[in-house]
């Protein structure tokens, strides 16, 4: 059964998530406060977090940012009254896979979970690696190397250069990495968060003297996977 961690102060809010939860058939754990939420994160195991902005003991930002270098790989989910475009891309640039404001629709929400936990079957499983000496990607197990130095990239980033690199050389449009990556035929995720996460993505695999992630204006993207 899937395990979702439910990090919001507002106990009745989190009791109310936590019951919708059950009853779609994950298991919730409820986590008032940051010192909660990484105790649990660093001691058990979850499939996903919702997390609020404002809690009594800390920033959400800076949860999520400890949470995605202990595990890059945990979907996170922003559940937030904070609704500036500022605060939507923070939380985009910290790794999040994505940003609600409240009010907010729970079955909305629930469909949305559902989707992120099921994106890793959306994927090809063409081309689980490269290595070109100075990057190295082990797609599979989700470990990335730079320089021989150890860099986080988050599951929605990693899905982004599996299905470009299993079309390496060709141009892969803008709407099918929505469609398999970020399953915009729900309209659940804007076309601005691709752009986010290709730019997040090649400030960290790419440097002056590397160039893997090619822009063709407006049409979409292509795995170079050369040097600039």
């Amino acid at each position: 059964m899937e395990r979702i961690l439910v990090v919001e102060d507002d106990l009745a809010l989190n009791a109310g998530l936590c019951f919708e939860l059950d009853a779609a058939g994950y298991a919730s754990v409820a986590a008032y406060n940051c010192r909660k939420a990484q105790y649990l994160t660093a001691s058990e195991s979850f499939s996903l977090v919702i997390l609020d902005v404002n809690l009594p003991d800390g920033n959400g930002f800076d949860l999520c940012r400890d949470m995605k270098t202990l595990h890059p790989e945990l979907p996170i989910v922003f559940l937030t009254a904070n609704d500036l475009e500022a605060d939507v891309l923070n939380g985009l640039d910290l790794g999040a896979e994505d940003y609600i404001t409240k009010p907010f629709s729970t079955s909305v929400l629930v469909k949305k979970i559902g989707i992120l936990l099921r994106r890793g079957q959306r994927i090809p499983s063409a081309e689980a690696a490269f290595d070109d000496g100075n990057l190295l990607l082990d797609l599979e197990n989700m470990v990335a190397l730079r320089g021989g130095e150890k860099i986080a990239i988050t599951p929605n980033e990693y899905k982004i250069l599996r299905l470009l690199i299993a079309n390496a050389g060709n141009i892969v449009s803008r709407q099918r990495i929505l469609e398999k990556v970020f399953d915009s035929v729900e309209h659940y995720i804007d076309d601005h968060a691709l752009t986010v996460n290709i730019n997040r993505l090649r400030n960290k695999i790419e440097d002056e003297n590397h160039t893997y992630i090619k822009t063709i204006r407006g049409m979409g993207y292509a795995w170079i996977g050369g040097r600039a």
